[in-house]
């Protein structure tokens, strides 16, 4: 390893050790009970429940993932993805975070969203919840699986080191910190992170636009490229084998493919999920009073904003600057390390991408704990051994956690994996199974158990039908599978809903309180 690459190592290292430093600071209090392990008690602050929610949320996705598909086809993928995702975020805090808060509350003080969803109904036989939890393990392990390539390629990239190694020390380094800190150790990590990968962006946005000459040369030369500087176009990258062809020095691209109203909607979608992702509702929930997500939600909104914009134009200055540096798609999403590396001293550099290592471990750990959680509450205490003790629970949950790892390991493999597919395929999983759902239970009341039930099932089988069977067919059939699958789950609650008998009237009342807003401020 070279002079310039340990400082960097050096840089990051440190950075690691004090995640696990808040991790061990944290870890008498989250093993004090359950609730304290999973939700921290609903003792967020403000700043803590916004930022830990948007970095958790966003992943090494925002940092290598996004960047990667505006250096590779240009603006329009990315922007409209952006765009949706914005937009996704405002709404959700706008109109699901105060009522979940409210309404976790007030049915039975859920601590996770399958507790949240049975509890709701009323069930007995906990089937809303078991299906719902089994659903959290599938697309989180997915998930996981796509943070822990995220760091195999960091330092694969940066110092040489096997792709396959790194990525399973990085795996390894999150177990740990993880099942010692629970839920407290990963929201104050996450707030630390939230800051670090919105900084790193911004410096990589200011001194890259400075190193190609000024945000008019960076437009100049996307413009030159047949529809990479277009919201209605898309690049399209000659290829050969996968990698894109040069020549005399500079990277060639074939006609520009359109990009119209279809296609728009298509990647808009991506902001519907934000009313299913687990890992931002228990942030809603777990505030210390429901009054304050408020600011919480200007602190979000501007925090992704600002960190989506960012990140789309890092892509497109990585063309400018490095054009024939990144040929695969693959290899793209490395943009924001070629650029930290070539623009910043090393040490410094080191810090920046330390950016990337905190969004991955923010999101790695609030998908391994909320699949824990969903696991040992939810199916082991709710199902297995209705008698278990705290520590049981707690005890399982840290087995599955452990679990959930070694087959996320196993599907991070591949190194050629495209981090922003792995991504797309979960994130649409948790958007069309509870997305329409959780939509439905806060603001119908109507909704049946039964609709639930059937809304949940009929989204889930359509994100995998649709990806795996009409989509490759293309033509109308190439949306992406968020938005085909989100509507039929709507349809399929709204139906079966109104063809079963009405709630019960404790349900009814249940719902009208959580609606009015009327329960006492939890401190604990």
């Amino acid at each position: 390893m070279s002079g310039e690459a340990l400082k960097t190592f050096i840089a990051m290292v440190v950075y690691m050790a004090v995640v696990i430093g808040i991790g061990l600071y944290f870890a008498k209090r989250a093993n004090e009970s359950s609730e304290n392990y999973f939700i921290g008690g609903r003792s967020l602050g403000p700043w803590v429940t916004a930022m830990s929610a948007e970095a958790s949320d966003m992943s090494g996705w925002l940092l290598m993932g996004l960047p990667g598909v505006a250096y590779w086809c240009g603006l329009s993928d990315a922007i409209w993805t952006a765009i949706g995702l914005g937009l996704g975020t405002y709404i959700n805090w706008l109109i699901v975070a105060k009522r979940l808060h409210n309404y976790s509350v007030i049915s039975g003080d859920a601590i996770t969203i399958p507790d949240f969803f049975s509890n709701r109904y009323k069930e007995n036989n906990k089937i809303i919840m078991t299906i719902a939890a089994v659903f959290i393990l599938i697309f989180f392990t997915v998930y996981a699986a796509s943070c822990f390539v995220t760091v195999g390629k960091l330092f694969s990239t940066l110092f040489g080191f096997s792709y396959q190694s790194m990525m399973i020390s990085g795996a390894i380094f999150v177990v740990f910190y993880t099942v010692i800190g629970g839920f407290l150790a990963e929201t104050a990590s996450d707030t630390m992170q939230g800051v670090v990968m919105f900084f790193a962006l911004v410096i990589i946005l200011v001194t890259g636009t400075s190193a190609a000459g000024g945000v008019t040369a960076v437009i100049d030369n996307a413009k030159s490229i047949p529809g990479f500087f277009d919201f209605f176009g898309i690049a399209s990258p000659t290829v050969v084998d996968g990698t894109q062809q040069v020549v005399n020095g500079a990277p060639v691209f074939g006609e520009a493919s359109k990009y119209g109203l279809y296609t728009i909607l298509s990647t808009m979608a991506w902001g519907l999920g934000y009313f299913g992702m687990p890992q931002v509702l228990t942030r809603f929930m777990a505030i210390r009073d429901a009054n304050e997500l408020v600011l919480s939600r200007r602190i979000a909104t501007v925090w992704v904003f600002i960190s989506l914009l960012a990140a789309v134009a890092i892509g497109l200055i990585g063309r400018t600057l490095f054009p024939t540096e990144l040929l695969t798609a693959g290899r793209a999403e490395s943009v924001f390390i070629v650029l930290s590396q070539n623009l910043l001293n090393p040490l410094f550099a080191g810090v920046v991408m330390s950016g990337i290592l905190a969004a991955t471990i923010s999101s790695s750990d609030s998908y391994l704990l909320i699949a824990a959680s969903a696991f040992a509450k939810n199916i082991y205490e709710g199902l297995i051994k209705k008698d278990a003790t705290d520590i049981q629970v707690m005890k399982v949950s840290r087995i599955i956690l452990i679990t959930i790892s070694v087959i996320g390991v196993i599907i991070a493999l591949d190194e050629t994996s495209i981090i922003f597919k792995v991504v797309s395929f979960a994130w649409a999983g948790f958007g069309a199974t509870f997305g329409p759902l959780m939509l439905f239970s806060l603001f119908w009341k109507r909704t049946t158990r039964e609709g639930a039930i059937a809304g949940m099932l009929s989204g889930a089988a359509m994100v995998f039908i649709w990806k795996l069977i009409l989509k490759p067919m293309g033509g109308i059939f190439g949306v992406y599978e968020l938005l085909p699958a989100f509507i039929i789950s709507c349809i399929v609650i709204y139906a079966v809903s109104l063809a079963t008998k009405e709630p019960s009237a404790e349900i009814q009342d249940e719902f009208e309180r959580a609606k009015a807003g009327n329960i006492i401020k939890v401190t604990k």
